[in-house]
């Protein structure tokens, strides 16, 4: 095929759908015939996930490279900020972690990372027919625009067709559309190729009007309205996982998540909200634990600081004294431990020691030097496909510990494992049956991108950026 023009997705605000809309645009072109790749010049999220080379990018940029079949490597977020101690943030740039930066401090050096995403955009674009480039935020915030990366360097760099995504659910659907367009640079609002409007709820007629509006009066082709589609995969952020949707029609299980306040990874959830025979409650409170049949304990960005709210809001005693089962993933994996000690400050504003749940006779040491392994691991008796990545070592226990109803690894992925899944969950309640994640997964991906796909102006793209 020949090489098309790259697009970028901007969306008139955040959380508009511009990670989804990513890649059913990119799955649209490839469907096409053409080779296309995702890309997310910097991302702030503490979701991560290890490549095929072995470097850390976004969960989301991971998950658009999925869903595209492409091969995975930092090429695809050559910038991800994650939580840091007090108003740092841990800087990992071409899949590694450079530094702890302050995040003033972080925007005045801003210039410093352009020939990273450059390298990155100019990799994937000599190997592609089109990059889908997804923005951040909104591309318009006047105040940061020259130290947006995403939105703004990239389309200017590169001379990206523009799609704008609007979110309708949130109101003032025209407003967002006419100020984004219009505070643009003249340069970049001549390339906005049309707006999608989306999350339309009831019958997408009713917006018949609204259409007129936009293309007659405010002179943008509209792509498309797209309806209102819950989507429980590929979770970017804390404003995604609030918007899941269960009904679990054969409920079998009650599984409680505890939701501190740096929870990270939680994309290991996805299989159990998937899941027709389980309900997932996120507790962040001290609520009572007693009506759940299994405690997970999730991954965390910072995870002593995670250890110390448990114990502030009561919730580190309810944990020690449950007696039903306990599941615990990387950081909450740690917690388990007898000591945690942050020898370093990586996480901390100074160092320190704290105790844990002393659940596994043993201590955490955080080192400096991070672990990221993506593989196959033999676990709990099964062969798992999953991934590490943390700072904190142990020397007994470097990998999982099993001990009646307790198990904790620092793999993440492991109950998108069918067979440890359902083995798993039998012996918490032996009526339950279990499903295929991975069938589930594909179909509801396929499903959404076909229904997606059909109320989108597909001519009109391709015209547009032919």
């Amino acid at each position: 095929m020949n090489k098309i023009n790259n697009i970028s997705i901007f969306g008139t605000s955040s959380d508009a759908g511009k990670s989804t809309i990513t890649f059913v645009i990119a799955k649209i072109l490839q469907d096409l015939g053409f080779k296309v790749a995702p890309f997310k010049a910097q991302n702030v999220s503490n979701n991560s996930h290890v490549c095929d080379d072995g470097s850390e990018i976004a969960i989301a940029q991971y998950f658009q490279a999925e869903v595209l079949g492409v091969k995975t490597s930092y090429h695809l977020n050559p910038v991800l900020l994650k939580s840091g101690r007090g108003s740092s943030a841990s800087l990992i740039v071409e899949g590694k972690v450079l530094t702890n930066k302050d995040v003033r401090e972080y925007y005045r050096d801003l210039d410093l990372l352009k020939p990273a995403v450059n390298r990155c955009f100019d990799y994937l674009d000599a190997k592609y027919d089109c990059v889908v480039c997804e923005g951040a935020g909104s591309p318009v915030e006047l105040n940061l625009m020259d130290k947006d990366l995403s939105n703004i360097f990239i389309a200017t760099e590169y001379n990206t067709k523009i799609i704008l995504v609007a979110d309708i659910e949130k109101g003032g659907v025209f407003a967002s559309i006419w100020g984004v367009y219009n505070l643009l640079p003249e340069k970049l609002r001549k390339n906005v190729i049309g707006v999608i409007v989306n999350k339309f709820r009831g019958d997408l007629t009713l917006f018949d009007e609204g259409i007129r509006i936009i293309e007659e009066e405010f002179n943008i082709p509209v792509l498309g309205v797209l309806p209102y589609l819950p989507f429980n995969l590929g979770f970017e952020d804390s404003a995604s996982l609030k918007n899941f949707v269960q009904q679990p029609k054969n409920k079998k299980l009650d599984i409680a998540v505890i939701a501190y306040p740096y929870m990270s990874n939680y994309n290991d959830f996805e299989p159990l909200i998937a899941d027709d025979e389980v309900f997932v409650e996120f507790v962040s409170s001290n609520i009572s634990l007693e009506k759940f049949d299994l405690v997970i304990l999730p991954g965390s960005k910072l995870v002593i600081k995670d250890l110390k709210w448990l114990k502030e809001t009561g919730l580190f005693e309810q944990i020690k004294n449950y007696k039903k089962d306990i599941c615990a993933i990387c950081g909450g994996y740690e917690m388990m431990f007898e000591n945690l000690e942050d020898i370093y400050a990586l996480e901390n504003e100074e160092a320190l020691k704290e105790e844990g749940f002393a659940f596994i006779p043993d201590d955490i040491i955080f080192e400096k030097e991070k672990i990221l392994e993506k593989k196959t691991y033999e676990l709990f008796g099964e062969k798992i496909a999953g991934f590490e990545i943390h700072h904190g070592m142990c020397e007994k226990y470097p990998l999982s510990y099993e001990k009646q109803n307790f198990k904790g690894t620092f793999v993440h992925q492991i109950f998108d494992n069918n067979e440890f899944r359902t083995k798993y969950f039998k012996s918490i309640k032996a009526n339950y049956v279990g499903f295929d994640f991975q069938e589930y997964k594909k179909q509801t991906v396929d499903n959404f991108i076909s229904t997606l796909k059909a109320k989108l102006d597909v001519e009109h793209l391709i015209k547009s950026i032919s």
